[in-house]
């Protein structure tokens, strides 16, 4: 069976990874444009509870999941998921979070990695 790795990242800091499939969370409210959410990451949980709890996230969620899904039964090779947001602090690493947790619960193999989240904000 083979693996899959979700990589999380920011837009603006350079071109996506190379990804089998990359979903871009842009679309969605940026926790950023919050003063008091700006400074933290996906580590701090009033971020994940924002994230979380923006219209259309939690479908983005399964459609992700739902695709790693997917690409783990039908394929043969390990896969590569990319889930991007503006900095890759805020909304594309808790959804990779969160999509880890579904996978690890289905117990299928699977890997986070979080290119971005510690690199400074991008100021705007």
């Amino acid at each position: 069976m083979p693996d899959i790795t979700l990589v999380s990242f920011g837009f603006l800091h350079g071109a996506p990874p190379i990804a089998d499939l990359t979903f871009d969370l842009r679309p969605y409210r940026d926790p950023h444009v919050s003063p008091e959410l700006r400074e933290l990451t996906a580590h701090d949980q009033i971020v994940v509870d924002t994230v979380l709890a923006t219209p259309g996230i939690a479908e983005v969620i399964e459609s992700v999941t739902r695709a790693a899904a997917f690409e783990l039964i039908t394929g043969d090779t390990d896969i590569t998921i990319a889930i991007g947001c503006s900095g890759g602090r805020h909304r594309a690493p808790v959804i990779a979070d969160q999509v880890y947790r579904d996978l690890l619960e289905q117990d299928w193999p699977v890997d986070v990695v979080h290119r971005d989240l510690a690199l400074p904000v991008v100021h705007r």
